[in-house]
This record gives C-alpha cells, sequence and structure tokens, in this order.
C-alpha cells in the first residue's frame, strides 16, 4: 500500500490559484524547481494530464518510459516523470490520494461509443478537451521558448489520469473502478525543468471512475524557493 505523503507548502503562499470546472482544461508553464498541486476538490474526480518540456515540446511525458524507470504501474510519492528523450520532467513529492493511473487513457466520443452506446458519441469526452488545450497553446505560442511549435492532434499522447483508479486484472485487462480519493485529497509535483502542463479535467458520466458526477479540481502554484523555505 502506497504510503501517503503530505505537503508542508501553504495555500496562502501559493504564487497561482486556479479552480478548472469538469470538461474545461487548463495549461500553463511549470518553471524548473516550482511546484504543482493538484487538488481533487470533492472527491473520485479523474484529472487527464499531459506535461511538455517546454523548451522542446517533442519532448513530452512518456507513459511506457515512467513505468519502466520506477518498475511500477501506478505513481505516488517518488515518482518521476520520465520523458520521450529519458529526461525527468517533475518528480512527485506529496500524495494524499496513493496511487493514479498511467494506463487507462483519456476517454474520447469514438470510446464512449465502443464502450457503452452509439447515442453516447455525441457526449463530451477528455479528448475534446485536450484538442481545444492545444490549439490554444498553438493560438497563443504557449510554448514561448519554441513559438514555431504548432500544438495538435498528433500532442495528444498517452495521459496521467490524476485520482483515477484503473485496476489491473491477473490476466492483464484494464477495469474502470470506483475512484480511490476523497475531498480534498491531492497530489503535488516538483518541476525538474521548465514544463508545459495541459490538463482536461473529465467531463465521464459513463463509467465510475468519478462516481458518475464530474467535479471541479484545484491547480496551485508556488515558486521554487518554497522548497528550500520549507524543508
Amino acid at each position: 500500500m502506497p504510503t501517503l505523503t503530505e505537503s508542508p507548502l501553504a495555500p496562502a503562499a501559493a504564487l497561482y490559484r486556479k479552480t478548472v470546472l469538469a470538461g474545461d482544461y487548463w495549461s500553463h508553464e511549470i518553471k524548473r524547481g516550482q511546484f504543482l498541486r493538484l487538488v481533487d476538490v470533492e472527491g473520485n474526480q479523474a484529472a487527464d494530464t499531459l506535461f511538455y518540456d517546454a523548451h522542446s515540446p517533442a519532448n513530452r511525458y512518456s507513459a511506457s518510459d515512467t513505468i519502466r524507470h520506477q518498475g511500477a504501474l501506478y505513481l505516488s510519492t517518488g515518482t518521476r516523470l520520465m520523458s520521450t528523450e529519458g529526461d525527468v520532467l517533475l518528480t512527485i513529492v506529496a500524495d494524499t490520494c496513493g496511487r493514479h493511473d498511467t494506463l487507462g487513457g483519456a476517454c474520447s466520443r469514438e470510446s464512449n461509443t465502443m464502450r457503452y452506446a452509439p447515442e453516447k458519441e455525441s457526449m463530451h469526452a477528455c479528448r475534446d478537451s485536450f484538442i481545444r488545450g492545444a490549439q490554444e497553446l498553438a493560438a497563443t505560442c504557449g510554448c514561448a521558448h519554441h513559438a514555431e511549435f504548432d500544438f495538435g492532434k498528433r500532442d495528444i499522447t498517452c495521459n496521467i489520469n490524476f485520482f483515477m483508479n484503473v485496476p489491473v486484472t491477473p490476466d492483464g485487462r484494464l477495469t474502470f473502478a470506483d475512484g480511490v480519493s476523497g475531498p480534498g485529497r491531492y497530489v503535488e509535483l516538483r518541476a525538474e525543468r521548465d514544463v508545459i502542463c495541459l490538463i482536461s479535467n473529465c467531463p465521464q458520466l459513463n463509467n465510475p471512475c468519478n462516481a458518475y458526477n464530474p467535479t471541479p479540481i484545484e491547480v496551485l502554484i508556488w515558486p521554487a524557493e518554497s522548497g528550500a523555505a520549507s524543508g
């Protein structure tokens, strides 16, 4: 059972704080050494998340490399999020949930149709939010260091599902189960290089990952010196 680890960082000292409603997307650059906290405000929400190297966005979070590097499927305190080029993007430094999924991927209108019913195709899904977020990044030159990088559909790769519970059966199948999180639980990461974070706060109504009730998450960022001050 993972060890739950609380953070010494006080919300009042955060330099940035934002509520992300269910179904919305959020993107922001996290500077090296800064701390990013995602809060499951009401419990059992799923925050689909992608990370990119801000100086070279083609170098992005790699689920397979992260799993292989730590020798475990689930993410928790101490996990280093690896990139496609073998760099450490962020480290999880606190976690009051216990484990986070890196296999289940993002829901899409196509997957809703295949898993549930044809009439579910029109329902909003995480991939839609990711694409909207990527389009905004491209339109606003979200990668300030490489303005020529054109974020698009091809950049929506295997994501992390923070707070989501996706057990793996003995025969290797994935099951989507009721969440293991609760109101106010959080995961906190330290950026090991400048990164861009893109979140799709899941609107899924068809499986129990969020108790069939999509809810907000909160995002907080602390300056790099916070770690030294609190540690």
